[in-house]
């Protein structure tokens, strides 16, 4: 199944590392002109060193002051993925305001404030778009440590099908992904130890922890046509782990 974003612009968030960098870069082999959004200018550097298509904007999007600055004068976006996000561990009872609010103001405030800003202007086109709100197996499963997290997730779900029934009318489908483990830069170094390795995929029924590229082509589907009457769903990449 090919996939084409030709004549498409695709703005992806949290681009500098990961998941974000990834699909930008798969994003511009399918076509798209991608605008990368991250609050790290050396990542945003290197991003545009290996792909100097990629147009790059530098912005903390717990910020929401500066994004809108930064973001105003983009131009037309067709493709959104809200993917830049923050996964700090505490325990319940030691969960601390700062970390509440870090948390919160960029998972679910930041997510909530681009997508505001991309659809105002897929509405006054007319044009329709996809947006894509890259969430987590969190959600929807409790995670011992990761008491914010996990409702961070849990909100930005909610957040995706509200967006569905409010934006589906002008033709802008919303969908969210939710990976597992991915193995990642971060994922790897969080997830070296064996042991702990082995009790998270001992509840994964494929037996692993996910790649990169499987989180990127779900991303890529529900952004593209094939997906044109796909608005409003949670979208697991995990090996199964939520069916247990």
């Amino acid at each position: 199944m090919e996939i084409s974003f030709t004549g498409r612009r695709a703005l992806v968030t949290g681009a500098g590392k990961g998941i974000g960098r990834a699909t930008a870069l798969a994003l511009v082999k399918c076509g798209a002109e991608v605008i990368a959004v991250t609050r790290t200018q050396a990542d945003l550097d290197t991003l545009v060193k290996e792909c100097p298509s990629i147009q790059p904007v530098c912005v903390d999007l717990s910020d929401w002051d500066a994004t809108e600055r930064a973001l105003r004068s983009i131009g037309p976006v067709d493709l959104l993925v809200n993917n830049a996000g923050y996964g700090g561990q505490q325990p319940f009872l030691d969960v601390t305001q700062e970390e509440f609010d870090k948390c919160f103001n960029i998972n679910v405030k930041g997510a909530l404030h681009v997508a505001q800003i991309v659809a105002r202007g897929m509405k006054a086109r007319g044009s329709g778009g996809s947006i894509v709100n890259v969430s987590s197996q969190a959600s929807q499963r409790a995670l011992r440590d990761h008491a914010v997290y996990c409702a961070t997730k849990g909100a930005l779900d909610m957040l995706t099908k509200v967006m569905a029934l409010e934006l589906g009318p002008h033709q802008i489908r919303v969908n969210s992904i939710n990976p597992t483990v991915v193995m990642t830069e971060m994922g790897r170094t969080g997830w070296s130890d064996p042991e702990k390795a082995k009790t998270m995929i001992s509840h994964i029924p494929l037996g692993k922890f996910a790649e990169v590229e499987d989180v990127v082509h779900s991303i890529l589907f529900l952004l593209s046509d094939k997906s044109a009457m796909t608005n409003g769903i949670i979208m697991p990449v995990d090996g199964g782990f939520l069916a247990c």
